[in-house]
């Protein structure tokens, strides 16, 4: 029985873009299905953060580039001033999910925001990097410029805030147990084994 993780993010979280490397090597030759759920920090009219400012070059001096560092993974402060809404990249991910290539689009939105500055508020940016996944450029276009996916996400976004209760990220649903934060490969391996075994013995209990 496949396990399935749920891993709530947002495209603007240095954390989630973290997380991802760890979790994708603890699920690895695992009977687990990852699936990335949409979580907005600053939903559209809040103000968004500036790279400039006090706030985020506090946070990425202490935290962001220490971890990075230790982890090995590139990662850079995007001088995109004010920092983007991500409700568009996030309806751009429902087209991507409708055409199974999700994990791919969360990774290259992550990687493209984090490692190459490029603005994931613009439509013609995240259609190019639909493109460069394989997602029918044309065709995701416009479904970001007629809001085709608009209801799906705040849906998603329903669910995170009012029904998984989420008020972090990343924050990991595996199984049965909660993760809030960045954890390392070992910890996640160690709960998705524990959760595969509790699979396990239910799914023999429910046989005798």
């Amino acid at each position: 029985m496949t396990l399935k993780i749920r891993v709530y993010s947002d495209y603007v979280c240095p954390f989630c873009f973290l997380a991802e490397g760890p979790l994708e090597a603890a699920a690895k030759e695992k009977d687990v299905e990852i699936e990335w759920m949409p979580f907005e920090l600053r939903p559209y009219p809040t103000p968004t953060l500036k790279p400039e400012g006090e706030y985020l070059q506090t946070v990425w001096a202490r935290s962001v580039y220490p971890i990075a560092e230790r982890m090995g993974v590139k990662i850079t402060l995007p001088k995109v001033s004010p920092q983007p809404y991500t409700h568009l990249a996030f309806e751009g991910y429902q087209y991507a999910k409708e055409h199974k290539k999700a994990n791919e689009y969360n990774h290259r939105i992550f990687t493209a925001f984090f490692q190459e500055e490029q603005d994931i508020g613009d439509i013609d940016v995240l259609t190019k990097l639909a493109g460069e996944i394989g997602l029918n450029k044309e065709e995701f276009k416009k479904a970001l410029e007629t809001r085709k996916y608009k209801e799906a996400h705040q849906k998603a976004l329903e669910h995170a805030y009012h029904e998984a209760h989420i008020t972090a990220v990343p924050t990991f649903i595996i199984g049965e147990r909660v993760l809030q934060g960045l954890y390392s490969q070992e910890t996640l391996e160690k709960v998705i084994n524990e959760e595969l075994q509790k699979q396990q013995t239910q799914v023999s209990d429910e046989k005798l």
